[in-house]
């Protein structure tokens, strides 16, 4: 009897049944697109202790820079979905750079699990602007093509996507710098290369910079005098919003497993406070809600990249 029932259990086991009901049995890795430092790792590590506390498994991040995001995006899409190998990562390398380069991945190829934060992003002047307000810029802008010279970290960025869409909003054609990133950036503004750039609000709480209109739904509350866009008459909200996924083909129990590990994780007041810190607004959503998210922003991506001329045909 005994070795039936050993023979049943290695049946089970090899069925995946015993192995669905105890995940994790070991040590999980969760794939950072970036290199160690900048927003999207230090949130991920804001988050690990609390999820490793959830799981009650050990939880390591893994830094994959390089390419945008996409290195370590494309690595976590073809890797085994069997939940040890995960994502965390902000919106650009999944909504739109599959927009603009050929990639081995694309939204689909992800099972969205928990997005933990949503950093609304900001108008940003630079040291001696020829102007003092948001007023000001677009009358400037409006002054000749190109009058208005903006930096991006990057083309088909996030920010440079933002950038894009208000100007032609605005009606302004202007004149676009991009750099290797928010530091290279900020530090043109402050020595007078560029005019404006959009950045999250700890470039400008870091640097002094002026904030000429806040991103979001409602003013933040580190930068109280500063409008929204939608204050200022132009109703465009973005922002750098990220948080956990797998493989498309996760099985969905331990799906659920991480889902809900993740959602409590990401409610824990040591991440709230670390994400309050690093100026990203802590946000939960579990993971159908985090999919609708990230596609509706893909499709208008899409539609943006495709109007700039810089989606791949």
């Amino acid at each position: 009897m005994r070795i039936i029932g050993f023979i049943v259990a290695a049946l089970l086991a090899l069925s995946g049944g015993a192995t669905a009901q105890e995940y994790p049995s070991r040590t999980i890795s969760i794939v950072v697109g970036y290199p160690p430092g900048g927003n999207t790792d230090l949130m991920a590590r804001a988050l690990q202790p609390e999820l490793s506390r959830a799981l009650g498994q050990t939880v390591v991040i893994v830094n994959r820079g390089g390419a945008a995001g996409t290195i370590g995006a494309a690595e976590v899409a073809r890797a085994r979905p069997d939940g040890y190998t995960l994502l965390f990562s902000p919106n650009n390398p999944i909504t739109a750079q599959p927009h603009l380069q050929s990639l081995a991945y694309s939204l689909d190829s992800f099972r969205f699990l928990c997005m933990v934060y949503d950093n609304p992003q900001v108008l940003v002047g630079a040291r001696n602007m020829p102007f003092a307000d948001f007023a000001g810029m677009v009358r400037h802008g409006r002054s000749g093509k190109e009058a208005l010279i903006f930096g991006s970290p990057g083309q088909g960025s996030t920010q440079h996507i933002l950038m894009a869409a208000l100007l032609s909003r605005l009606g302004i054609e202007g004149l676009h710098v991009p750099f290797t990133g928010a530091g290279p950036m900020a530090q043109a503004a402050l020595g007078g290369q560029i005019q404006v750039f959009i950045e999250s609000a700890s470039i400008p709480a870091s640097t002094g910079l002026p904030v000429l209109g806040v991103m979001g739904t409602q003013r933040l509350p580190g930068l109280p005098d500063a409008p929204t866009l939608t204050e200022l008459g132009q109703p465009l909200v973005g922002s750098s919003a990220g948080g956990l996924m797998a493989p498309k083909d996760l099985p969905d129990a331990a799906a659920a497993v991480l889902e809900r590990a993740c959602l409590t994780a990401a409610g824990s007041e040591s991440f709230r406070t670390a994400a309050t810190r690093l100026n990203a607004g802590p946000q939960r959503l579990d993971g159908a809600a985090f999919r609708e998210r990230f596609a509706a922003e893909s499709e208008l991506n899409r539609t943006v990249l495709r109007d700039l001329g810089l989606a791949r045909q």
